[in-house]
């Protein structure tokens, strides 16, 4: 069946214009004639969007076999309807096409294509600047495998916040009603892009990459995490001069072997600050990026501090606009794999991971929810299997999958917390992981020059020492519980956390036996 679909591509609709592959400068000459599209004291364009980020709630993968799939479905009627009402819509807007590919490796590349209303360009524009150029200029003749169809004026009547986007997996084509949150063109192509990754026998991975140099050699590190962990800042963050490859997806093969996804990087602004995130602070202040929902005022200056409409203000820019990294297309193999836990109670600074545990740890997917997901998200603990919000399959696959690849090449799994030990900011016993930590961290794993012990209760390795930390209660938090006189409240999250845990992985009927197994009794 899906071999059929796949061979009915899913042509444009008619428009009652197209403006194919505008330059980046016409694409910035249409954003300028938007209403909501201010000019910034950087000379780039910041827009206000109604919708301020990606809507899980109203995503649906379009099956008639939704046993297939953890996340929530609709069926094939339902999604040709949703489809016919959206041709119908385009047929008297004017439109523009973006093609490119996910990915430049030659091998693993994916011909990609957005088609959107002209009158919300600033999406164009910014996945432009995230797909890698089409050489051959795309156009009528270029054959896509993979389409997002972007209507954000068109309303979806009957779905939540009247708002739809529908996943076609096997057609290769998902929809996008209702939203004008660019999240949802970047998110659109690589949710199918994980299913492609997925039959080829990788693993989609929400993750940065980066190269350290050290005295043993370089390693390459992957930093998987949901958004607002700290993901972006711990990819470019510069230990020993290193330069990154990638901020958000890449693919993991057999043998280790990394592929990349996108030629820029779709950041966070809320409390960007030179001084600790210098080379995406620059980035973002060139005129060529794309801001999204930053505030500013009435003169163009730019405010990252100030959440008056949203924590989640958003910039877009070339990958190229930072001044230093390591091409993508450069052949790369895993040395060391960071899940960033962002959490404010027992979890340590960081943890060394067996490798029935890495599978584990990487299926809970655990971290404090970010304005990121959401109001829905934002201030809840959250648990996305593999960090991956955006793996349309059962999730299981993914953990299992990760087992395979860790087998097919070895390397080193860590657990890094990005927030803070001992409780939330109001409690004065609590201690940041700050980014000078969390620096730290990365730089002496990457080094190898950790010292460890193996923690009682999680059975996971903890840090004795660690260069650039000198305060060992944010290397073993059971410390800090028991000086501030609360060793029996640290016992108690030590079983909670267990059996919500293993709760958590039991929901997963297909998971191997031995990832289950690796939380513990």
């Amino acid at each position: 069946m899906t071999d059929v679909l796949r061979a009915q591509r899913v042509p444009l609709p008619p428009a009652a214009s197209i403006r194919w592959n505008p330059s980046p400068q016409q694409l910035r000459e249409l954003t300028a004639k938007m209403p909501n599209a201010r000019l910034t004291e950087f000379g780039n364009y910041d827009v206000q969007t109604e919708v301020v980020s990606r809507s899980k709630g109203s995503t649906y993968i379009v099956t008639d076999h939704p046993e297939q799939h953890t996340d929530q479905t609709l069926s094939r009627q339902v999604g040709s309807e949703i489809a016919r009402r959206q041709d119908e819509h385009i047929r008297e807007r004017d439109m523009v096409v973006v093609d490119g590919y996910i990915g430049n490796d030659p091998k693993w590349r994916v011909r990609a294509r957005l088609y959107i209303e002209a009158a919300f360009a600033n999406i164009a524009g910014m996945q432009h600047w995230l797909y890698f150029d089409n050489e051959d200029q795309g156009g009528q003749g270029w054959d896509p495998e993979l389409t997002v169809i972007y209507t954000p004026s068109l309303e979806a009547p009957g779905y939540p916040n009247n708002r739809v986007i529908a996943v076609d997996l096997d057609r290769g084509v998902t929809r996008v009603l209702n939203s004008d949150y660019f999240g949802e063109s970047k998110k659109g192509g690589l949710r199918m892009w994980n299913k492609l990754t997925d039959d080829a026998g990788g693993l989609a991975l929400h993750a940065g990459c980066k190269v350290i140099p050290t005295q043993r050699g370089e390693q390459v590190m992957l930093i998987v995490g949901l958004s607002g962990t700290g993901k972006t800042t711990t990819t470019f963050t510069r230990q020993n001069d290193s330069k990154p490859v990638q901020d958000d997806f890449v693919a993991l093969y057999p043998g280790g072997m990394i592929v990349a996804t996108e030629n820029g990087c779709f950041a966070k602004t809320f409390g960007l600050d030179p001084k600790d995130e210098p080379s995406i602070h620059g980035a973002v202040c060139k005129p060529e990026a794309y801001l999204e929902n930053v505030s500013m005022t009435e003169d163009g200056a730019v405010d990252f501090f100030d959440t008056a409409y949203t924590q989640n203000g958003r910039a877009v820019f070339r990958m190229d606009a930072l001044g230093w990294h390591r091409e993508a297309d450069e052949q790369m193999r895993v040395d060391q794999l960071l899940i960033l836990n962002r959490n404010e109670n027992i979890i340590p600074a960081v943890a060394r991971l067996s490798r029935e545990q890495a599978a584990a740890y990487f299926m809970l997917g655990e971290t404090q929810g970010t304005s990121a997901g959401g109001k829905e998200e934002a201030g809840r603990f959250l648990r996305v299997p593999g960090t991956n919000p955006f793996f349309p399959l059962r999730h299981e696959q993914q953990g299992n999958r990760f087992l395979e690849l860790l087998d097919s090449h070895p390397f080193e799994v860590f657990l890094l917390n990005t927030g803070r030990v001992g409780g939330p900011p109001a409690d004065e016993h609590s201690k940041k992981v700050s980014i000078a930590y969390s620096s730290a961290v990365v730089r002496a794993i990457a080094e190898g020059t950790i010292e460890w012990e193996t923690d009682p209760d999680f059975g996971y390795e903890v840090a004795m020492s660690l260069p650039g930390i000198d305060d060992v209660e944010v290397l073993q938090p059971r410390r800090l519980y028991e000086r501030t006189g609360r060793g029996a409240e640290y016992t108690s999250i030590v079983e909670r956390l267990r059996a919500e845990r293993r709760d958590c992985l039991a929901a997963y009927p297909g998971l191997r036996s031995e990832i289950v197994d690796a939380i513990g009794a």
